[in-house]
């Protein structure tokens, strides 16, 4: 197996493992998608192009998706449009148990903050402070889903044998979250504690951790569940890769070795 390959399943497994964002309809009223546990399996097609993280784990998504008897997808990456203008896009209609679903695939990674809102949902935000999980759950619910119900969506959905009237509308939202080095112990009341995936902390606090090794993945490899099978950093090469970073408003996310050979997810930021 190359190591592309190597390094796509390994992002397979890692969407696999990460637990979905809330159950039912405990955010926003929004219906989290039921699925059945499948095992890992191989991912199996090839990737060919360069694609952004979302994207990836559509297609992730769809590969799992298709693993499963009860379900057939329809339609996926659907632009709806008027006069050449792009409304929106369905990212998937499907049929599961023969009932008709149109879901919409959200992964993201997000950092508590207790400053920003009121609320535990409002705490979330992104790692460079640009976005939030409020603002992504007020797209969806006010944005993206009501999209189904434009005139030129129905046309599409009549064109497929699409019954407008019997579609429900669910989410597909996993989600990686951090929470600050003092709040190790967190549990969260809305949101699936299991989601917890480290702590972030401040560039001005990194120095404690001096006696630690690290890894700075890319982008697609935030996904992976950390391992051994890396070439390790020192403190001080380590620290000026991630001042690249910093010094750009980016908060990179590293693996951290401890000493006693445990291995934990961080964000380190700029703000």
């Amino acid at each position: 197996m190359s190591t592309k390959s190597k390094d796509l399943q390994l992002q397979y497994e890692g969407f696999l493992e990460t637990p979905f964002l809330w159950n039912g309809k405990s955010v926003f009223g929004l219906q989290q998608f039921k699925t059945s546990s499948t095992k890992t399996v191989s991912y199996t097609i090839d990737i060919p192009q360069k694609l952004r993280l979302g994207k990836l784990v559509e297609r992730f998504v769809s590969f799992n998706l298709q693993q499963q008897s009860s379900i057939n997808i329809i339609s996926e990456n659907i632009q709806i449009q008027q006069e050449k203008i792009t409304l929106g896009e369905l990212d998937c209609i499907l049929t599961q148990n023969n009932n008709s679903i149109h879901l919409e695939i959200i992964y993201k990674f997000y950092l508590y903050d207790s400053s920003v809102g009121t609320k535990e949902i409002e705490h979330f935000i992104g790692p460079n402070r640009k976005d939030s999980l409020v603002e992504k759950l007020t797209k969806l619910k006010e944005k993206q889903l009501p999209l189904l119900y434009s005139k030129q969506c129905k046309e599409y959905l009549k064109s497929i044998n699409i019954d407008i009237s019997k579609i429900e509308q669910q989410v597909y939202f996993k989600a990686q979250l951090f929470v600050p080095l003092k709040d190790k112990s967190f549990v969260l009341s809305t949101l699936n504690s299991d989601c917890i995936a480290g702590f972030y902390i401040n560039q001005n606090e990194i120095s404690q951790f001096s006696n630690c090794k690290f890894h700075i993945p890319n982008k697609h490899n935030w996904l992976v569940k950390p391992h051994t099978n890396i070439k390790w950093l020192n403190f001080n090469i380590f620290t000026k890769l991630a001042s690249d970073f910093l010094e750009d408003n980016k908060s990179p996310l590293c693996w951290m070795k401890l000493t006693n050979g445990e291995i934990i997810k961080i964000f380190i930021t700029w703000w």
